[in-house]
């Protein structure tokens, strides 16, 4: 009985997939794997930060080998899940796996080539974040420690291969970090030197949103779009500005929402908690909501019934 059950369920799944409704990849190309782009992400932060995610310590006669390893295997394994990604896209299906390879091998390695300057730029996040944090004890409680970095530098890092143009790959990376650190930065927003993001949990940077330098956000603040375009049969237009720019030396207090490609927030602003903000801000601005109305109760003065149903 639980067999032929079994057996008319699975069939009306089977069914479900005759039809393709954009939710099936049967006989399509193979796409990146989740797994091995997350373990690439493991090595680069090794790459970037070596020493502090390790079981034991690493000498300065060994970080030359413990490097090769790490870069020799993220070659190999970014090399590959590159080409799978670049696959199913229209101008590479005429491609033959060798072209396919040796496209995939040059942006692997240009990708390689700007850890440098990866590495430069967190440099500077994370000596923002040591001046910004008065809790901050030294630069290895931040890197050990703060989502706001560990979101920072994947960031980082899937920016350069957004820029080159390479699919999914960036998002599964940003998405990753989403998961870990409840930070949301899609790799196409453009953000400057020097970001600090303190406490970090609920905040979301959306893929148009460009961040000057020296810019400080805390947490639960919105970075969106305020709207979408849409064509004449109502499907929503891809591209263009739809994200705020933040200027230099701005701070955005926590739970802020700033939306709308159109809106600018000048250079040395400050951005109120609960702000909500729709139009641009000129520079030297603080913007904030009037203080609430507060109701103060004197529990001293209540009954015993009163007391007890505050307790409850």
């Amino acid at each position: 009985m639980t067999q032929n059950r079994l057996k008319k369920i699975i069939e009306q799944i089977l069914d479900t997939y005759k039809e393709d409704q954009g939710i099936n990849h049967i006989e399509g190309p193979n796409l990146p794997s989740r797994e091995a782009v997350e373990e690439i992400v493991v090595d680069l932060l090794n790459v970037v930060f070596p020493g502090y995610y390790e079981k034991l310590e690493i000498s300065r006669e060994e970080v030359s080998l413990y490097i090769w390893e790490r870069i020799v295997s993220t070659y190999h394994n970014l090399s590959r899940e590159i080409a799978k990604s670049l696959k199913p896209f229209s101008e590479m299906v005429t491609k033959t796996d060798e072209e396919l390879t040796a496209i995939a091998v040059q942006k692997a390695l240009s990708f390689l080539l700007r850890i440098p300057h990866v590495r430069n730029k967190l440099t500077g996040d994370v000596g923002a974040a040591y001046d910004g944090d008065p809790a901050a004890k030294n630069f290895d409680e931040i890197i050990l420690c703060y989502p706001g970095l560990a979101a920072i530098a994947v960031y980082r890092l899937a920016h350069e291969l957004y820029h080159l143009e390479i699919p999914l790959i960036p998002r599964i990376m940003t998405e990753f970090a989403h998961s870990k650190t409840g930070i949301d930065i899609h790799p196409g927003a453009q953000i400057g030197d020097n970001f600090f993001i303190d406490h970090g949990t609920g905040i979301v940077i959306g893929e148009t949103t460009e961040i000057g330098n020296n810019v400080r956000i805390y947490q639960g603040v919105t970075l969106g779009a305020l709207s979408f375009k849409k064509d004449h049969q109502g499907r929503v237009v891809k591209g263009g500005k739809r994200h705020p720019t933040i200027e230099d030396n701005v701070i955005i207090y926590a739970g802020a929402t700033i939306l709308g490609g159109e809106t600018v927030v000048g250079k040395n602003s400050i951005i109120g908690g609960n702000v909500w903000l729709l139009e641009s801000v000129p520079e030297n601005t603080t913007i904030t909501h009037q203080s609430p109305n507060l109701i103060y109760k004197d529990l001293s003065q209540k009954s015993k019934e009163d007391v007890y149903m505050y307790y409850i």
